[in-house]
């Protein structure tokens, strides 16, 4: 993280939401309230192991003097949740970032439907709190492996939740299909659809869903990267040409833009290195991005008009970026 966006937070609840899912309710050390951010929306959070990873914000949006995330411990785990689970306590400093959105409510939606696996009910719950503020037509379908491993269930069960929400749980995977389609074929036609969970549920998700609507009224956001999505295409290099000054950096096959532009003194702001948390988006002026991110809309992967340039490559020799 940069240093202008860290914030420094205590620990003032933890709550055992799931089994292996905990919740966090943080505040700002300075007294402060936090921002206003808007559903969907996530931060980066340190953990004491130095660790870094993004976490969605799953409280009610319109509460600036706390914030909450949810945790679930992965195992194996490669350090941060299992230091957040086992490190952490009422009292403990952290330090988080400003939240950053990627997965935006769409405001002219007729109605919209929130289907969520596991873990991935964290976001949509957020989107929930706001809908219900707004008297919104919402429908949130939640799927878990049991009632156990069901984060959040007092909340879902209660006002004002309970006539919104449908669970799921225990569904078998030969009948995850058909369960979908139940969820998706009232949907309207300006309904948007958002998702959120394991990778093969929320693809199932879209697949389904592009039955019903068009792509770009389908939202998803993931959690981590899929390893085989960047092996997919050539590396390749190129040259990367920064709009304000005409100066070049030639990107090698096995360098990533963020290193390039480093090399020469650029400094762009990264957080996940993977894609996923939009921290080093840059606006592209001309060239042809080969997008390797998991964060950019299908509207913004059609307009190249904007590139993740810890993950991303170019199709064309030479990029240039408003930088």
């Amino acid at each position: 993280m940069q240093a202008h966006q860290i914030l420094k937070v205590r620990v003032d609840a933890l709550c055992e939401e799931a089994h292996g899912v905990r919740s966090f309710r943080i505040s700002r050390l300075d007294g402060r309230p936090f921002e206003r951010y808007t559903p969907g929306a996530h931060i980066d959070v340190m953990s004491p192991s130095g660790i870094m990873r993004q976490y969605s914000l799953c409280g009610d949006p319109e509460c600036l003097d706390s914030q909450i995330f949810a945790v679930k411990k992965e195992e194996p785990s490669r350090g941060g949740s299992r230091s957040l689970h086992e490190e952490v306590s009422v009292g403990t400093e952290l330090s988080v970032s400003a939240p950053r959105n990627l997965f935006r409510l769409e405001e002219s939606a007729s109605e919209h439907v929130l289907i969520g696996a596991g873990i991935g009910i964290t976001p949509l719950l957020s989107m929930a709190y706001r809908l219900a503020a707004q008297n919104a037509r919402f429908m949130l379908h939640y799927f878990a492996r049991s009632e156990a491993h069901a984060a959040f269930m007092t909340r879902l069960s209660g006002e004002p939740f309970e006539t919104h929400v449908t669970l799921h749980f225990a569904v078998a995977r030969d009948a995850l299909a058909a369960t979908l389609d139940a969820c998706l074929c009232q949907a309207g036609p300006g309904a948007h659809v958002y998702t959120c969970g394991p990778a093969p549920f929320m693809d199932l998700v879209v697949e389904h869903a592009q039955a019903h609507l068009p792509a770009t009224a389908i939202h998803l956001e993931r959690f981590k990267a899929d390893p085989a999505a960047a092996a997919e295409t050539s590396p390749g290099s190129f040259d990367v040409q920064l709009a304000s000054t005409g100066q070049t950096v030639h990107v090698e096959a096995d360098t990533s833009i963020v290193e390039a532009l480093a090399s020469i003194g650029i400094e762009v702001d990264t957080s996940c290195g993977e894609g996923v948390c939009g921290t080093c988006m840059v606006d592209v002026m001309s060239g042809e991005p080969e997008h390797r991110d998991h964060c950019l809309s299908q509207a913004e992967r059609a307009s190249n008009s904007v590139i993740c340039c810890c993950v991303s490559r170019s199709r064309s020799p030479v990029l240039v970026l408003n930088l």
